[in-house]
Formats: C-alpha cells, sequence, structure tokens
C-alpha cells in the first residue's frame, strides 16, 4: 500500500523518539504522514521540540487515513486530557481503520477498553493492570503485538517503550510497505545493526 496518508498524534509532552522509525520510513516510500493535535495550536514535545499540527482532532475521520498512531506522552497518566484521543482510537477500529499506540497510549486504549478483547502488550502487565481494565490475560509479552481484529474491526498494533524499531516493524508490515523478507532484513538493520541486512533492502 503506497500513498496513503497516515496520521500522527501530537500532544504536549508526547514522546518524539517513538514514532520516529515509522514516520520517516513510511514518507520515504511515498506515504504522507499529517500530525493531528488537541487543537492547531502549537504543542511541545517531551524532549522540548515545538509541533504545529497539521490538523485538530475534532477535524479528523476514520475514512480520510489509513492509520492513527499513538505515542507515549506523561499527560497519559496524570488525567484525561487526552482521552479524546483514545475516543477516537475508538472511532477508528470501528471504522475498520487500524489504530497503533506505543508506550502511555497503551494506557489510554485500555482505559477506553478497547484492549479489553484483543491481544496487545505494553510497557508492563502491571502498569496496564493498574488501569483497572479487564484485558490482562490478553496481555503478552512481546516486544510489539498486532491484533488483526475481527470482521469489520481494524487491526491493533501495541509496543512498550522500549521498541521503536519493533513498533515501526508492525507498521511497515501491516501497511505493505515492505514484503516478508525485507521487512526482516529493515528490522535486523535497525534493531539489531546487522550490516548483512543492508543487501536485502538494497536488492
Amino acid at each position: 500500500m503506497t500513498g496513503t496518508t497516515v496520521h500522527l498524534a501530537v500532544y504536549d509532552t508526547f514522546a518524539d523518539w517513538e514514532p520516529g522509525f515509522a514516520t520517516a520510513h513510511l514518507t520515504q516510500q511515498g506515504h504522507t504522514v499529517r500530525t493531528v493535535g488537541p487543537t492547531t495550536g502549537p504543542v511541545t514535545t517531551m524532549g522540548g521540540t515545538r509541533v504545529l499540527p497539521d490538523l485538530a482532532l475534532d477535524d479528523l475521520r476514520p475514512e480520510d487515513s489509513a492509520l492513527l498512531v499513538l505515542t507515549g506522552a506523561s499527560l497519559w497518566d496524570t488525567g484525561d486530557t487526552l482521552a479524546p484521543f483514545a475516543r477516537t482510537a475508538r472511532a477508528f477500529l470501528d471504522a475498520g481503520v487500524p489504530v497503533a499506540a506505543i508506550c502511555g497510549a497503551t494506557a489510554g486504549l485500555a482505559r477506553e477498553g478497547l484492549l479489553d478483547d484483543r491481544a496487545h502488550t505494553g510497557a508492563v502487565s502491571f502498569y496496564l493492570a493498574a488501569t483497572g481494565y479487564a484485558g490482562g490475560p490478553h496481555y503478552t509479552d512481546a516486544d510489539a503485538v498486532t491484533d488483526a481484529g475481527g470482521p469489520g474491526a481494524g487491526a491493533l498494533i501495541t509496543a512498550g517503550p522500549t521498541e521503536p524499531v519493533a513498533f515501526a516493524r508492525e507498521i511497515l508490515g501491516l501497511l505493505g510497505v515492505y514484503g516478508p523478507q525485507k521487512l526482516d532484513a529493515w528490522y535486523r538493520l535497525f534493531h539489531d545493526s546487522d550490516a548483512s541486512a543492508y543487501e536485502v533492502l538494497q536488492g
């Protein structure tokens, strides 16, 4: 799948390093990445970078997107400021459009009930358990997990905060950016520093 638009949620304190592998390689392969903020006003990342969103959350529609990416942020665990983004994730999944969440965003989805019946991962099992969600039996201790969803439901990708490369691998695979052989090589190159994988990617 090429030429599609992926939406990256941006909000104050968002972990700017977490989506970088995914967004960089999506853009290089012909996709468009647009940022979505609470409003179109500037936000400041955890790393202190100011970002001006392309559009406001209220203007985002699942039918205009191939994927919604939610990153971690301190705000996920300090109140309900980011709850509208979790509700938007529900609308995406209900519309059959995939969602990818990493780090604290997984807790936001847990609070929204979106992990209760889906295979998922996160920072650690007890972090998600602290949200009071009912999805504990579906927690998987893995670097990243893709749950394909049921009929008419969008796929859901989850990952923990230390796995931005695995998070990107699942996104690139889901959107068909690379076939299985190149995707494996891509992961070995960027996760394992396996120089031999570079030749496969160039082939």
